[in-house]
C-alpha cells in the first residue's frame, strides 16, 4: 500500500511543480537573457490619465503592486530566482515528503528498499523527460530524497550484516540451516522481487556482496563454536544450501560467492567423510598411518616389518578385529547415524554416503597397497574383498 500512496505522490507532483515553474518564469520572464528583457513603463502618468487623482486606497494598491513587481523582477533574476520562488511556494514539499518516506520504511523492515527503487525510478524518468524542466524545483527536491533514501537503504544493509555477524547459535543447535543463512535469503528474495523492473541495481549489487560476506563470516565462526554436533557438518549443509540458492537466484554479482559456497562445501563434506570414516577401522586406520609415518621418515618399506609396533604379528592382531560382518554392522551403524545428524531438507544423505563409499574404497586400495609392499609374500590380507565392501555399501542403501 505505501508502495502504491508513494507512486500517486510523485505522479501528482510532477505535473503540479512542473505547471507553476512555467508560471512563474513566463510572469516574471526569468527563463530569457537580461538582454532580451523589455521593462514595461510604468508610471504615474499612464495609471493617473483624464487629470484623475487616486484614492488613498488606489494608491496604496498601486505602489505595492510597484515594489512587489520591481522586486521579483529584478533582485530574484539575481541568483536562481525560480528554485528560489518556488522554494518559498512549496516551502513545506521538502520536510513532508521526509516525514512521508520516514513512514514508508518503518511498514516493512525492508520499505526502504521499495522507496529508494520508486525515487530512482522517478528520477531517471524526469532526466529522461521532454516535458520536464531541465531546471526543475522538483529534480532539486527529488534529488535530495533520493539521497536520503540511500542513505536509509545503507544504515538498512549496515544493520542487517550486524545482525547477521553476531547472530549467536542455537543453544539446542542438531544441524540444519542457520538462522543467518535464511535471513539472508529472506532478503534476496524481497529484494530482487522489489528490484526485477528497476532501471537500476547499482546499489543492491553492492549490498548483496555485503550481506554475502557477513553470511560466510557467519558461518566460519562456527569452527570456534561450542556445538554438540560436529561442525563440518552443519558448515557443510549450510554452505551447500547457499551455493543451491544462488544456482537458482542466478544473480551476476554473486557468482563468485556462488563458487566459493561451492568450494567450501566440499571441503567441509572431505572433512566430515574423512572423520566419520575413521571410526569403522579406527584400529586399522591408526596402526596404516604409523607404517606411512615409518616409511616418510626414511625406513625402507621391506624392513617396516621388522619394527615391534608394526610387525606382522601387530597387524595380524589388528585385521582380525575387523571381520567382514563386523564391517557391515560398523557401516549400518555409521549410516543411521548420518542419517539422524543431516538435515532432511538439504537431502545431502544419498551425496554424502556415496563420498564414503568412494573414500572408504580408497581407504581399502590404500591398505592393500601397504600391505604388498611393506609385508609382501607374509599371505596377510583383510577379511573382506573389495567385492565384499561394495556389496555391503548396496545392501545398506538398498535397505534405507
Amino acid at each position: 500500500v505505501s508502495k502504491q500512496m508513494l507512486e500517486q505522490v510523485l505522479r501528482e507532483l510532477q505535473p503540479l511543480c512542473t505547471v507553476e515553474q512555467k508560471f512563474i518564469e513566463k510572469f516574471f520572464q526569468l527563463s530569457q537573457d537580461a538582454a532580451d528583457l523589455q521593462v514595461p513603463e510604468v508610471s504615474v502618468r499612464t495609471i493617473w490619465t483624464q487629470g484623475q487623482c487616486p484614492s488613498p486606497f488606489h494608491s496604496y494598491f498601486f505602489f505595492s503592486f510597484l515594489f512587489f513587481f520591481f522586486f521579483f523582477f529584478f533582485f530574484l533574476r539575481s541568483e536562481e530566482p525560480t528554485t528560489r520562488l518556488l522554494s518559498e511556494v512549496f516551502s513545506c514539499l521538502e520536510p513532508e515528503l521526509r516525514g512521508f518516506l520516514d513512514v514508508c520504511n518503518k511498514v516493512h523492515s525492508f520499505g526502504c528498499l521499495q522507496v529508494l527503487v520508486i525515487l530512482n525510478d522517478s528520477v531517471f524518468e524526469m532526466w529522461g523527460s521532454s516535458s520536464a524542466l531541465p531546471s526543475s524545483f522538483l529534480n532539486t527536491v527529488l534529488g535530495n530524497m533520493l539521497l536520503l533514501a540511500k542513505s536509509s537503504f545503507n544504515k538498512c544493509i549496515g544493520t542487517l550484516c550486524k545482525e547477521i555477524e553476531e547472530a549467536k547459535m542455537p543453544s539446542k543447535m542438531k544441524g540444519g540451516i542457520l538462522p543467518s543463512v535464511s535471513r539472508f535469503e529472506e532478503f534476496v528474495d524481497f529484494s530482487e522481487e522489489v528490484f526485477r523492473t528497476a532501471r537500476r541495481r547499482g546499489e543492491l549489487d553492492k549490498a548483496h556482496l555485503r550481506l554475502a560476506g557477513s553470511v560466510f563470516s557467519s558461518i566460519n565462526s562456527l569452527s570456534s563454536a561450542n556445538l554438540k554436533v560436529n561442525t563440518d557438518m552443519v558448515m557443510m549443509e549450510n554452505f551447500h544450501h547457499i551455493h543451491c540458492f544462488l544456482s537458482q537466484k542466478k544473480i551476476d554479482c554473486l557468482e563468485d560467492k556462488k563458487r566459493e559456497a561451492k568450494q567450501r562445501y566440499s571441503e567441509h563434506m572431505e572433512k566430515y567423510v574423512v572423520k566419520y570414516l575413521g571410526q569403522p577401522l579406527e584400529k586399522l586406520n591408526h596402526f596404516f598411518e604409523g607404517v606411512k609415518a615409518r616409511v616418510a621418515q626414511g625406513v625402507k618399506e621391506e624392513e617396516v616389518s621388522f619394527q615391534l609396533a608394526y610387525s606382522k604379528q601387530e597387524l595380524r592382531k589388528v585385521i582380525e578385529k575387523y571381520p567382514g560382518k563386523e564391517v557391515k554392522r560398523a557401516l549400518e551403524s555409521l549410516y543411521r547415524k548420518i542419517h539422524k545428524c543431516l538435515s532432511p531438507e538439504e537431502n545431502l544423505l544419498p551425496v554424502v554416503w556415496h563420498a564414503m563409499e568412494q573414500e572408504f574404497i580408497r581407504q581399502y586400495q590404500e591398505f592393500e597397497d601397504l600391505i604388498q609392499h611393506c609385508y609382501a609374500g607374509s599371505g596377510i590380507a583383510m577379511d573382506f574383498t573389495m567385492e565384499d565392501l561394495l556389496s555391503y555399501f548396496n545392501s545398506i542403501t538398498l535397505s534405507n
